[in-house]
């Protein structure tokens, strides 16, 4: 029943792949890489096939990873606090004091919520044996969420029924999720999508997001500290109350 479940959503699909990649293109759907120091602008690869995973098994998948992003944020707070972690030798010093990822100037600082990590990127791959595996986790700059969203939408519209009569589950409360976790680690400053600018990979993502969930989309140079808070700079010289670095959220 999956095979042949999987075998029409992809007929369905691959039928208007011309379709969705033209609504891509038009839509300002891209992605950066950098090569030999020059930065390119590509259009996001669309793949019309489909990788059906089995409700049951996305549940294992989705307690799994809730499970890991906790203990990763668990790890942050014991390393820039008791370090109880490397004081027992569980995970060598040298790891964690030599990494470039890790910023001594933060230690003994909560933030709020006692929240480190508020996304988790987590990079899976399936073995032959249908086992799952984490490739990597990327905590420090996140990207993707953007791109099954978006496609899910022109896909939505392209055919209105493959969702429906297919049971796909749904990935449209993502912005209002991320809001809150926004909002849940906010102390009445502003929630900010904060992007290195036009030219970074990511930037259709940080655009995206930040007009999803209401934020405000930031570049360093629109951020300035005054009086010990974190300010956003207006055209008109002007400054309007923004978070601390704690609280600004960088997709």
């Amino acid at each position: 029943m999956a095979e042949t479940t999987a075998g029409r959503l992809a007929h369905n699909l691959v039928e208007r792949q011309e379709t969705i990649n033209r609504e891509l293109a038009r839509n300002g759907v891209r992605f950066g890489i950098y090569r030999d120091g020059t930065y390119h602008d590509r259009l996001f690869p669309y793949d019309p096939v489909p990788r059906l995973i089995p409700s049951d098994e996305f549940d294992r998948l989705e307690a799994g990873l809730k499970q890991r992003v906790s203990a990763l944020n668990a790890f942050l707070r014991d390393v820039y606090s008791d370090k109880r972690i490397v004081r027992d030798g569980v995970v060598p010093e040298e790891f964690v004091y030599t990494s470039k990822g890790c910023l001594p100037q933060v230690n003994g600082m909560t933030p709020p919520a006692g929240i480190y990590a508020h996304v988790a990127g987590e990079d899976l791959v399936q073995g032959e044996d249908g086992s799952w595996w984490v490739l990597e986790d990327n905590l420090r700059i996140p990207s993707g969420a953007s791109y099954p969203l978006f496609v899910r939408d022109i896909e939505r519209n392209a055919d209105p029924r493959l969702f429906h009569e297919n049971g796909i589950r749904d990935n449209r409360d993502y912005p209002r999720l991320l809001r809150h976790v926004m909002d849940f680690v906010s102390t009445r400053g502003m929630a900010v999508v904060l992007s290195p600018g036009r030219y970074n990979s990511a930037f259709f993502e940080h655009a995206y997001l930040a007009e999803k969930t209401g934020a405000t989309l930031a570049f360093p140079e629109d951020l300035e500290v005054v009086d010990n808070a974190t300010v956003e700079r207006h055209g008109d010289g002007g400054f309007v109350t923004a978070p601390s670095p704690w609280h600004m959220r960088a997709a």
